[in-house]
């Protein structure tokens, strides 16, 4: 076997989200001749970012001083904001969290925001790869971090080289940052090989689902911010909607679902679809049309859940790292700091020691602390949770306690032990129609004679003990139709992977009740194509 082509960096960043991207922005600023690569596996920057995304603007103020007068496309300063309890048929509006008022902030296309981004870092030098996906790791003989490795193109399905076989290059650079995301597939490697985790929590998470959609003229108030909670989740299961209101009549709207829910019956994406026909929220979009769709897994495991962040050779930032605020519903001016910060560390100690403890001394660890509290409050309950979250705010989290976070595969009950609730759901209108619709509107293309990416560890499990104890969760907690169970003759069955459906939102990896199945990336620049998401 062939030694793999080599590209030497000083820094190589794996993932273009706006964490990679403040950092690699940040380092050029402070050193012009550092040589600084970022490695992003979409086919275009921000081609699979998705968020709501309202963003704090201090960041960017503090990145790109003059972004104001340039500003990125579809950037809405918000006017005015909303927060409801739904009922079934009604919405009851409640005040306003302090953490969810939006007065200052922007509405914004994440995706748009990082294509914006990119050209920035690009011309103080920075060198961006899309389309290449990191599939490992390069590790120097000291069992050190020394960079990453792109994954091999062109692979058939069995394992053989195709025409178009092009093998992957390794770059190595002394310091690699890992700004993957949301249960990066080598930000879980290292936190693994590297005991990141061994004084924290477990890593908690929800899924988000958006839609954008063009409605019918007039309907749009540009800048307007609306959140609820309540229906159609019932009392045990966290989570709620955003809407978001755009200019030229459009609107995002979208559902988050935390997964520690215990119903092994429950829906994720159906419940988004059941909230939409809402009769308060079904009138807005009533005329218009989806326009692209799309699903995340979302980190929200917070203070007590952040991982040691540096290791020999290599850093987590942004997501990869778990610095989202649950409560403020935001994540990338976090992100963007944390990125920054680095840089900024880096400016002063090359080899990366010291930033795990500079992170936690740093106001993205502060605010954290301050709402440690108020997600896992909902472990008991929306009721008690809304308690805990009002306490937690008027003391500004001083509570002298820490609630813990527990695996949300852990909180599925099985079937026999656990009684769903009665949903009584209501008949829907609205598009998309089923899932493999909404697939259809996130543009997510994959070749399908490629190795498989969702691997099951141990595929007996899926038909012997998950049918029986679980009733195979995956396929109702998957957004994309991507497991199907399929019944043969002689009364069998078998777990049908639709890999070529995965919008990359790693919510089986994270709730399978076993544990067994590993997302990995698939080929570079396969997968979703948001637009405007």
């Amino acid at each position: 076997m062939s030694e793999r082509e080599v590209m030497e960096y000083d820094v190589v960043i794996v993932g273009a989200g706006p964490a990679g991207l403040a950092c690699a922005i940040r380092l050029k600023q402070l050193n012009a001749d550092r040589s600084v690569c970022i490695i992003e596996k979409a086919a275009e920057i921000g081609a699979q970012i998705l968020s709501g995304a309202v963003i704090e603007p201090q960041p960017l103020d503090e990145l790109l001083p003059g972004w104001r007068d340039n500003k990125p496309p579809h950037c809405i300063p918000v006017s005015n904001d909303s927060f409801s309890l739904l009922s079934k048929s009604g919405a009851k509006k409640l005040p306003t969290p302090p953490q969810t008022n939006n007065h200052g902030n922007f509405i914004v296309s994440l995706g748009a925001l990082c294509a914006w981004l990119a050209p920035q870092a690009e011309a103080l030098g920075v060198d961006i790869f899309p389309g290449y996906a990191a599939s490992g790791i390069h590790y120097t003989q000291d069992g050190s971090v020394g960079g990453a490795i792109i994954g091999d193109m062109g692979i058939a399905m069995d394992g053989s080289q195709k025409a178009s076989y092009m093998e992957g290059i390794e770059i190595h650079a002394p310091l690699t940052i890992l700004s993957e995301g949301c249960r990066g597939h080598l930000s879980k490697q290292l936190i693994k090989k590297f005991n990141l985790d061994a004084d924290c929590d477990p890593q908690t998470y929800g899924i988000g689902i958006k839609e954008l959609w063009q409605v019918k003229p007039g309907k749009s108030q540009p800048g307007t911010v609306a959140h609820s909670i309540g229906w159609p989740l019932d009392k045990n299961t966290y989570g709620g909607s955003f809407i978001y209101h755009l200019e030229n009549d459009r609107i995002a709207v979208g559902f988050v679902s935390g997964l520690d829910y215990p119903d092994p019956n429950f829906q994720p994406w159906e419940a988004f679809q059941q909230f939409k026909n809402h009769p308060k929220i079904k009138p807005l979009f009533e005329g218009g049309e989806i326009l692209s769709s799309g699903a995340r897994a979302i980190v929200e495991g917070g203070y007590q859940s952040l991982p040691r962040t540096e290791m020999s050779g290599a850093l987590l930032i942004g997501d990869a790292a778990g610095t989202l605020n649950v409560p403020k519903i935001k994540g990338v001016h976090q992100a963007m700091r944390g990125g920054m910060l680095a840089a900024e560390h880096l400016s002063e100690h090359a080899d990366g020691k010291g930033y795990d403890q500079a992170l936690r001394a740093s106001p993205v660890m502060a605010e954290l602390k301050k709402v440690r509290n108020i997600r896992p409050g909902f472990h008991r309950g929306l009721w008690l949770g809304l308690m805990n979250a009002a306490w937690e705010t008027i003391t500004a989290g001083y509570s002298p306690w820490t609630l813990k976070n527990h695996a949300d595969h852990s909180a599925m009950q099985k079937l026999e032990d656990y009684q769903s609730p009665e949903r009584n759901w209501t008949q829907r209108e609205l598009a998309p129609r089923d899932r493999l619709a909404a697939v259809y509107f996130a543009t997510t293309a994959h070749d399908e004679d490629q190795p498989i990416h969702l691997q099951i560890t141990e595929p007996d499990i899926c038909i012997s003990r998950c049918t029986q104890e679980y009733g195979n969760p995956c396929t109702r907690f998957c957004p994309a139709n991507v497991y199907e169970i399929i019944s043969e003759e002689g009364n069998t069955k078998r777990l049908q992977i639709n890999a070529a459906n995965c919008v990359h939102c790693k919510t089986c990896d994270i709730k399978d009740p076993y544990q067994i199945i590993n997302w990995v990336t698939p080929e570079g620049g396969s997968g979703p194509n948001y637009q405007n998401l």
